[in-house]
């Protein structure tokens, strides 16, 4: 992980079980980080174009401290207007602001918005997905052996319940093998179900099995 911050926009995968690196480097930066009202830690399971307003209003207001202000988020995912409705904002920024966006996936995220930040990389730094589904056996195997591979991912029965950081993850690792080993065959399928996986009122179990039929069998 980087051991110093010299730039205000800065891109992780990762989950929330990251926030804690942030803060200790940002604690590393002489950042108090405990009971600074300066520091926003927030967590979703869904980031759309109203988070991103609020994300956006709290960054223009002024620093309460009179130090830098930091904003750390973690989320599964964003959905393409909210990432359009921060763009300004991350190119742009107050002076004294600095950004955290923790992903799973931050390949999934636009390329104007990985444009505009660094790249973090935490100690370790692994798979959100790792044990759950692994992309090469999925792709090595049967549409209707697939279906069952899911449900590790699919085992709580409430779309806004189920773990969007893992689901995230595993679509990332596949269109990573896919791109590496075939055609772009059945890629349409990862970028749509990435693309509408984290909207409210997502069918996700759909949308996978959706992947696990149309993927090429590698």
């Amino acid at each position: 992980m980087k051991t110093s911050l010299t730039g205000h926009a800065y891109l992780a995968a990762g989950t929330t079980e990251q926030i804690p690196e942030v803060l200790a480097l940002l604690e590393k930066q002489g950042v108090q980080t405990r009971g600074n009202p300066d520091v926003y830690v927030r967590t979703y399971t869904h980031f759309g174009v109203e988070e991103a307003r609020e994300l956006r209003e709290r960054a223009g207001a002024r620093a309460m401290t009179g130090a830098r202000r930091a904003f750390v988020i973690a989320t599964p995912g964003m959905t393409t207007e909210a990432q359009n409705a921060l763009l300004k904002t991350l190119e742009e920024p107050p002076a004294d602001a600095m950004f955290f966006i923790i992903v799973p996936s931050p390949n999934g995220l636009l390329a104007t918005i990985r444009s505009r930040v660094e790249r973090l990389v935490f100690s370790g730094e692994k798979g959100v997905a790792e044990g759950l589904v692994d992309a090469k056996t999925f792709l090595a195997a049967l549409p209707e052996r697939r279906i069952d591979m899911l449900k590790p991912l699919l085992e709580k029965d409430e779309d806004d319940k189920r773990d969007m950081s893992a689901i995230l993850a595993f679509l990332s690792s596949l269109e990573q093998m896919v791109a590496k080993n075939s055609p772009r065959e059945g890629l349409h399928a990862i970028y749509r179900a990435r693309k509408y996986v984290t909207d409210k009122g997502a069918l996700v179990k759909p949308l996978l099995e959706q992947v696990a039929l149309l993927m090429p069998q590698i």
